[in-house]
């Protein structure tokens, strides 16, 4: 990707985060760039051409950032560095997460498609992480692994609205570990 296409990409992310994708219009991009609106056409086909990369580029952060929890660590472990791994992408790429979360609905046909069955992937995996806690007895037995999820990402997918760009995660993620697990420990044998 060229750096002009790189930083096209990086300041739509940022308008469409502050103003949403559809209060951006083409010439607030290319105002933002200090370029002619009609120069933009030589970058993209479309303002969703935008969305669409900024979506993925957030779908393929949060898969990354699971991809990087270890195999072999308890079941428990694994969702608390999950936690951190959100948290990170969210703090490091506040408008990419933003997108990611929200914005995404403006996409249409296939691209939507696509980028439901990625987010609807990445719920599983983080269902999955519950589930094998039950499984391994680390968690109650009774424990709704879907709300536990839901729960989890919930909590973690809304710090788009108040983290901070570039803010440290690991202490906070640890935090919401333990208010999250704590209910969830009941009557598990450790």
């Amino acid at each position: 990707m060229s750096t002009r296409r790189e930083e096209l990409t990086r300041v739509a992310a940022r308008l469409f985060a502050e103003r949403g994708y559809q209060g951006t219009s083409l010439a607030d991009l290319a105002d933002a760039l200090g370029m002619q609106k009609p120069s933009l056409y030589h970058h993209i086909d479309s303002k969703e051409d935008l969305l669409w990369e900024v979506a993925r580029d957030g779908a393929e952060a949060f898969h990354a950032g699971l991809d990087g929890v270890p195999a072999d660590a308890a079941a428990t472990e694994r969702i608390r560095l999950a936690l951190r791994a959100h948290l990170a992408v969210v703090a490091a790429q506040l408008d990419v997460a933003t997108v990611f979360v929200r914005e995404w609905r403006y996409l249409a046909g296939e691209r939507r498609d696509r980028f439901a069955a990625e987010r609807r992937r990445y719920e599983e995996r983080v269902r999955d992480l519950f589930r094998e806690g039950v499984e391994c007895s680390e968690l109650r037995t009774d424990l709704d692994v879907a709300t536990a999820a839901l729960l989890f990402l919930s909590a973690a997918n809304w710090a788009y609205t108040w983290l901070r760009p570039g803010a440290h995660t690991d202490e906070l993620a640890d935090r919401m570990y333990a208010a999250l697990l704590d209910g969830m420990r009941g009557y598990a044998t450790p």
